[in-house]
């Protein structure tokens, strides 16, 4: 009998140690599978070529977690109007936005200068280096942060073309016309004599159609012929000197991003950085192909003179420090930037 019993306690302590065991693996399991899903507005209509490459990255990023990080892509307006994109996030509406940050530079300075430099980077990858070879990731991310934002990555990609409905052959022609831009190159245009309009991607086509602007940027010059621009502005003016780079931005809700474990956040950031190349290449071998499109819907294409470029920055540069506001973080990324360049001969 006492042999017995003991064989019943040692079974009933195998048991315990057992269900112990299972019991402390169960959490780890439970991680190991645990989703997350988020909800992501883009800055693009549905069905064109950036929006595309967004939903390359939504699927980029499911891949590299396994499936257990999924976002719900949404096209521009789909949640809330492009303009309250950036509130909507910051109060947890939806997870994540792409953004041009340039939309709240007027709030924000420093968004001025993490969006597009009028007259300054001439190449993107000059442009992406800054952001990741000269501290601009941090410094953008310094800029989100008081507004319970985080900056994940940029998508920086080339020129921004100019669309006109009237010829602008030089830069004294800019002098008196109406024209959509946003971000610095509304204050960069504004001192070349331009009557700024910063009205929503959206409602460009709309606004050169009605004659409310004589011109506009808007995207990429693919995107742009997508969007219809060829229809309603006759004359296209290359390069786009207002914006020669572009980086659009994917930012997180601070709190949810907070909450992602390690891995997570780093699918985020490859994920950006692949579509921030590959969006990049896909332009540049679009573009080439893309001009003769223009021209057999009846389009003009002007090419801007480089040394009219040139003669023009010195207002431009004026301009980039006004445009800070005095503000510290805006003054930083701003004597970076102009320190890069130099660095690079793109200034003297």
């Amino acid at each position: 009998m006492a042999d017995q019993s003991i064989n019943r306690r040692n079974i009933i302590k195998s048991s315990l140690a057992a269900a112990t065991a299972v019991g402390a693996a169960v959490p780890l399991v439970s991680h190991a599978q645990a989703t997350v899903t988020w909800r992501m507005q883009a800055l693009w209509d549905g069905g064109t070529t950036p929006q595309k490459f967004e939903e390359r990255f939504v699927a980029r990023v499911a891949e590299l977690t396994g499936g257990r990080f999924k976002i719900n892509l949404f096209a521009a307006g789909q949640i809330v109007p492009a303009a309250q994109a950036f509130d909507a996030v910051r109060g947890g509406a939806f997870e994540l936005m792409k953004t041009f940050d340039g939309y709240e530079a007027g709030k924000i300075p420093s968004f001025a200068f993490t969006s597009t430099i009028p007259f300054g980077f001439p190449e993107s990858d000059q442009y992406e280096a800054w952001f990741y070879e000269r501290g601009g990731l941090d410094m953008a991310r310094q800029a989100y942060a008081p507004a319970g934002l985080h900056y994940i990555a940029p998508t920086v990609y080339g020129q921004e073309p100019l669309h006109s409905k009237v010829p602008i052959r030089k830069m004294a022609d800019l002098a008196g016309k109406k024209g959509r831009f946003v971000g610095l190159a509304s204050a960069v245009m504004g001192a070349m004599g331009v009557a700024v309009t910063p009205l929503p991607t959206g409602e460009v086509y709309t606004a050169l159609d009605k004659g409310v602007i004589d011109m506009a940027d808007r995207g990429d010059l693919t995107a742009n012929f997508e969007a219809g621009l060829a229809e309603v502005a006759k004359y296209v003016i290359v390069p786009g000197f207002h914006q020669p780079t572009t980086a659009a931005s994917y930012v997180a809700n601070r709190g949810a991003y907070d909450k992602l474990p390690a891995e997570f956040k780093a699918a985020l950031a490859v994920s950006a950085r692949e579509v921030s190349a590959s969006l990049r290449q896909h332009i540049l071998v679009n573009d080439a192909t893309v001009l003769a499109k223009y021209q057999a819907k009846g389009c003009e294409i002007i090419h801007f003179n480089a040394a009219d470029i040139a003669a023009a920055r010195p207002k431009a540069m004026a301009s980039w420090r006004a445009a800070t506001k005095g503000d510290a973080l805006a003054s930083k990324i701003l004597d970076s930037q102009v320190a890069f360049m130099k660095e690079l001969g793109l200034l003297a």
